[in-house]
């Protein structure tokens, strides 16, 4: 029985990752290119951390099922151990790096393209999982994942032939920010997933270790990159209700990805998000006006294949050589 609710979990979280994928993706886009005020990208993925530390410091009491056994779990881990949160500044630094990538690439790129071309980081996370945990991965997953990789290739081998989005864009600055965005996020969920699986420390503790760092990376990014023009206009300067769902999407796919990486494998994480290129592509045509083309169609199929493939169970080989070598020894002894 533990097993059937462990399995309903894991499909419960994996589609709400892909709703809230393809959800976030269409609404940053469409506050990138349809006000025609643009907030600071970087306020966002500041306050962003903000909420995510919150909503963990709430998990973590919840947990604890105390105020002040919580107070003496932060205690422990926070203030006593600064070699452990300078452990975890790394993927949050990564990830800032990595979220702020996202804005610049949804500013110069179409949602759909974007949600195709941002699948690459499934081989680089396949590449990082097997150098940083030492797994390996079956004939079939290797195929599936490079499967998956030719799907979303193919799924704008064909550009959109037209878009209602009338705003200056540079596509090669929005793809070399999808490239850093995919080494990034490859590395980062690994890391944080090998940190996770070395110890028992609770996962809501990790999280605060990681958003109370990144909260001062991004923080720092937002002076360095926008200082003068915060202080003229204001931190929340062109924030609309629906660049507070972005944020409110950001935050919250920050949780998931957490407990998803807790419970499963980043790899898996990466398929559930390729799902959300079908419903990112519709709301596309919908909003923006894009054309749906046979080469997309053909690509969407691929990877629909690919994410079957995948959740294949592995063959028992242990079994099979045991039979095998049973089967030569009567053989020999005929």
């Amino acid at each position: 029985m533990a097993n059937e609710v462990s399995t309903w979990f894991k499909l419960y979280c994996l589609i709400v990752m892909t709703l809230v994928a393809a959800t976030y993706t269409v609404s940053l886009r469409y506050t990138r290119t349809v006000s025609s005020v643009l907030y600071f990208s970087t306020t966002a993925v500041c306050i962003t951390e903000v909420i995510k530390l919150l909503l963990s410091l709430v998990m973590l009491v919840r947990e604890t099922g105390d105020v002040m056994k919580c107070k003496a779990s932060l205690v422990q881990h926070i203030f006593r151990s600064p070699r452990e949160l300078l452990k975890l500044s790394v993927p949050s630094l990564v990830y800032a790096i990595q979220n702020n990538m996202g804005f610049v690439a949804l500013s110069n790129l179409d949602a759909a393209v974007y949600q195709v071309t941002y699948q690459l980081k499934i081989p680089c996370t396949a590449l990082c999982t097997v150098l940083m945990l030492n797994r390996s991965l079956s004939r079939m997953q290797w195929f599936s994942v490079f499967l998956l990789c030719g799907g979303v290739t193919l799924v704008q081998w064909t550009p959109p032939d037209s878009t209602k989005v009338q705003v200056e864009q540079n596509p090669f600055l929005g793809f070399v920010a999808i490239a850093v965005a995919v080494v990034c996020s490859g590395f980062a969920g690994v890391y944080f997933e090998k940190v996770l699986k070395s110890s028992d420390t609770s996962l809501w503790v990790r999280n605060i270790q990681m958003y109370l760092s990144g909260i001062a990376v991004t923080f720092i990014g937002v002076i360095v990159t926008d200082g003068a023009k915060v202080m003229e206009k204001g931190f929340f300067y062109g924030y609309t209700p629906w660049v507070c769902v972005v944020i409110f999407l950001a935050s919250v796919g920050g949780m998931y990805t957490s407990v998803v990486v807790k419970y499963t494998d980043n790899i898996m994480k990466g398929f559930s998000a390729a799902a959300a290129i079908i419903l990112s592509t519709i709301a596309s045509v919908i909003l923006f006006g894009l054309q749906i083309t046979m080469t997309f169609m053909t690509g969407t199929t691929v990877v629909c294949i690919s994410i079957y493939m995948y959740g294949l169970p592995k063959q028992d080989t242990s079994k099979t050589a045991s039979a095998n070598k049973e089967e030569t020894q009567k053989l020999t002894s005929v």
